[in-house]
């Protein structure tokens, strides 16, 4: 409600039978404001993306921003310069800033997105990874408000298909400013799970996407699966960490994108690598 717009807004708040006095306090702040805060509860805790798809079938207005509700906003101009970057980019289906990261209640000066991220990415980019924090986007809602029901079941992964998309639609932008705050705890859907059960869901993510939209983007899926894992995989053989090396190789060539996206070279290379530093590890 700081945010300072020369347009109306109206706030959804999509509330999941929380178990503390979250409903209460919602109901409290939505009697400050009436007819500008609006509230959806669920009877029982639905813990999927249907918390989110209900907000957005019932928004009223041309754009969205999602905000988890353990993030925060720190720019009150955030509506009113993603707004109006809109409008005036017509060819532009989201535009984000970026964010802070805090490690629960500590504010770090560590940013989501990096710098050398992209002006403007197209569907392909979006294939090859979500670079952008939820709380520091701005969508059309045209592209998603009639979100299909696959949706519901990708929960705790929210935001990436909607990315997906939305750019099937139009470009999305990127602008190099803090907006909001990031948050990483132990509460966090997501970033809550260990690190190799968020590989997993991510590997489950490439392969689901892929077939809910019908294999239309058969060839970037595949190619953007096998990308990211062969990444990782160089990524943790540089610092020494074998088994999840391997475990990422190992999805890499699960992926299907390998002579892509990835040489079977560059594949059998890394392995040769990676066998070579646990005979080592092992003398």
């Amino acid at each position: 409600m700081a945010q300072q717009t020369d347009f109306p807004f109206e706030v959804i708040v999509s509330e999941d039978a929380s178990t503390d006095r979250t409903p209460q306090i919602i109901h409290s702040i939505a009697r400050r404001w009436p007819g500008r805060i609006h509230v959806l509860e669920s009877k029982r805790n639905l813990r999927s993306n249907e918390v989110v798809a209900r907000g957005l079938r019932v928004a009223q207005g041309k754009y969205i921003s999602l905000l988890d509700g353990d993030d925060f906003w720190t720019s009150t101009s955030k509506l009113q310069a993603q707004a109006s970057f809109l409008d005036e980019n017509p060819d532009c289906a989201a535009v984000f800033h970026n964010a802070l990261v805090a490690n629960g209640d500590v504010t770090s000066p560590q940013r989501w997105t990096p710098s050398h991220q992209k002006k403007f990415s197209n569907l392909h980019d979006i294939w090859y990874g979500n670079p952008f924090a939820t709380c520091a986007g701005m969508l059309r809602l045209a592209p998603i408000q009639d979100v299909p029901e696959w949706y519901a079941a990708f929960f705790p992964i929210t935001d990436w298909p909607l990315y997906i998309l939305c750019a099937e639609k139009g470009k999305i932008a990127f602008q190099d400013e803090d907006v909001g705050v990031y948050r990483m705890h132990d509460g966090g859907m997501f970033s809550s799970l260990p690190n190799g059960q968020k590989r997993k869901l991510i590997f489950s993510f490439y392969r689901r996407m892929n077939e809910v939209l019908n294999f239309k983007y058969d060839r970037i899926a595949r190619e953007a699966c096998s990308r990211y894992f062969y990444d990782w995989s160089v990524e943790f053989s540089s610092n020494g960490k074998i088994n999840q090396a391997w475990e990422c190789l190992w999805r890499a060539s699960l992926g299907g994108g390998v002579g892509d996206s990835v040489s079977y070279r560059q594949v059998l290379g890394l392995a040769k690598h990676l066998l070579v530093q646990r005979l080592l590890s092992s003398t």
